[in-house]
């Protein structure tokens, strides 16, 4: 009984020092001028949309890459939208090389900054693990995500879309498959850290890709 007792305390601090606030919901805006959505889960107040941005936070443009080449053979900060096509920005931001993420120019806006390795493992880990994370992460139903979606509740409101990537050969993939995020942490001088979702599974995946990859961003308050 003791025990019962101790594991359903243990989750309900659990719960409460992971579940998402509404009355902390806000926005902030960034340099172009676009609005995001702001969610607090946790200690943690995180973006609820992919970042959209064309400039650093001084000013400076963030280069635009269309060409493959171009992209694959990049080592200074770029972006793109899937498949080139820019009313994809709207709904899922704009893809980003790792060099963009790491400018000593900013990438976030004021106040913000991309989300570490280590705050992805905050994110997951009061949400009750990688294995199960994404389901609580991810928008719910099949108007972006593909069938079945597996999971998905978005418990938190943080609103994951499957934005899909552009791969280091400048190859664009699986939209509406997967949502793969940069983090700000360098694995090494070519890798950095990454997390994805799946349309069938819960699991938040981590591991390290090449710095020309191209993926979404979320980012986080200071």
């Amino acid at each position: 009984m003791k025990r019962t007792l101790l594991i359903i305390l243990s989750s309900a601090i659990i719960f409460f020092a992971c579940s998402s606030d509404d009355s902390r919901d806000g926005t902030v805006i960034d340099i172009d001028g676009n609005v995001y959505r702001t969610i607090t889960i946790g200690t943690q107040v995180w973006m609820v949309e992919n970042l959209n941005v064309t400039r650093y936070r001084n000013g400076d443009s963030i280069s635009k890459v269309t060409d493959d080449m171009e992209w694959a053979t990049m080592a200074t900060g770029g972006y793109c939208n899937y498949d080139n096509n820019d009313t994809n920005a709207s709904t899922y931001g704009h893809l980003y090389n790792w060099y963009a993420v790491n400018s000593g120019n900013n990438i976030a806006p004021a106040g913000w900054h991309v989300a570490s390795d280590s705050e992805w493992d905050i994110l997951t880990t009061c949400l009750g693990g990688d294995s199960i994370a994404a389901g609580k992460l991810k928008e719910v139903g099949l108007e972006h995500w593909a069938s079945p979606n597996t999971g998905a509740t978005n418990a938190t409101g943080f609103t994951a879309l499957p934005a899909g990537a552009r791969l280091n050969s400048g190859t664009f993939y699986h939209i509406g498959d997967r949502g793969i995020w940069w983090s700000a942490t360098e694995y090494d001088a070519a890798y950095a850290r990454y997390r994805s979702m799946y349309y069938d599974l819960t699991l938040v995946y981590k591991h390290n890709y090449v710095k020309t990859g191209g993926f979404s961003v979320r980012c986080v308050r200071d």
